[in-house]
């Protein structure tokens, strides 16, 4: 029996996605919740890692439940039931939102075809109180037109080696396609939504930390421009807070064009490339 979660956490809560020694890690935390229930330690596969500080709205996982185990299950034979029951043990910065059967064939991770992430910006004096580690504070001037105009331009296919950190083991290629960025402004706050087919190691994190530079007048556009042509990594890259990012979901399912345009299954995950950005 194969398990499918649609999860969401606040990311300053935890380590990080990914299982780490010493726990305290999503990951760590969901699986001692599953290991509770079925009495054994199971591995919960997600769509990808996200970095300590960054949250989730929708992070896809699975689990695969051992046969000998489902004839114990009882009432949890029926997989919405596990909702109830692993929020019952789960910290309140971690939410089981959903939970589903899967097909035997679903990976969380590895059938996944894009994600979407956003950024919170506040350009302003004051943050308010419940934005605090919600969004990238920011003081003093920030060309809100520049951002628009490099959201448009990180769109479609580019080799983004420039914008990813080097975690020790990149992927083989670093071409990516970036296929809609949407910025909209709040009071004085901005969002920035990027969907994509695949993210680098902080990618979404240098591109948002690239931008901003750009915007505040720290480095030119034709420099970032340069950096996105070049595809090779990149001297002293400036890099946003993980505290703005939030994981909004990934997607199963096709989508064509550079701005996405086509079928989208609105569900949850990522390709197998790193994903943590």
């Amino acid at each position: 029996m194969k398990l499918r979660l649609l999860v969401a956490y606040d990311g300053t809560a935890f380590r990080g996605w990914q299982s780490q020694r010493g726990g305290e890690t999503v990951q760590d935390v969901l699986e001692a919740a599953v290991g509770g229930i079925l009495g054994e330690r199971v591995t919960v596969h997600g769509s990808g890692r996200t970095d300590a500080g960054v949250h989730a709205l929708g992070q896809t996982a699975h689990l695969e439940i051992p046969r000998d185990r489902i004839a114990r299950l009882g009432r949890l034979q029926e997989a919405a039931r596990w909702v109830a029951a692993l929020n019952a043990s789960l910290p309140h910065e971690l939410r089981v939102l959903r939970a589903t059967k899967a097909a035997p064939g679903f990976h969380a991770r590895f059938a996944a075809t894009g994600k979407i992430y956003r950024y919170e910006l506040w350009p302003a004096s004051v943050l308010p109180p419940h934005l605090h580690r919600r969004a990238w504070h920011l003081h003093g001037d920030l060309d809100r037109a520049m951002i628009r105009d490099l959201a448009s331009l990180i769109e479609g296919t580019h080799d983004f080696r420039g914008f990813c950190a080097d975690s020790g083991s990149l992927p083989e290629s670093t071409v990516r396609t970036i296929r809609r960025v949407t910025v909209k402004q709040r009071s004085a706050g901005m969002t920035l939504t990027l969907e994509g087919n695949g993210f680098l190691y902080r990618m979404v994190r240098m591109l948002i930390g690239g931008m901003v530079r750009v915007a505040q007048g720290k480095e030119t556009r034709e420099c970032f421009a340069q950096r996105l042509a070049a595809g090779k990594p990149w001297p002293n890259p400036a890099m946003a807070p993980a505290e703005g990012l939030y994981l909004v979901r990934a997607i199963y399912g096709t989508a064509s064009g550079p701005k996405g345009q086509g079928r989208r299954a609105r569900a949850m995950g990522e390709k197998g490339h790193l994903p943590t950005a």
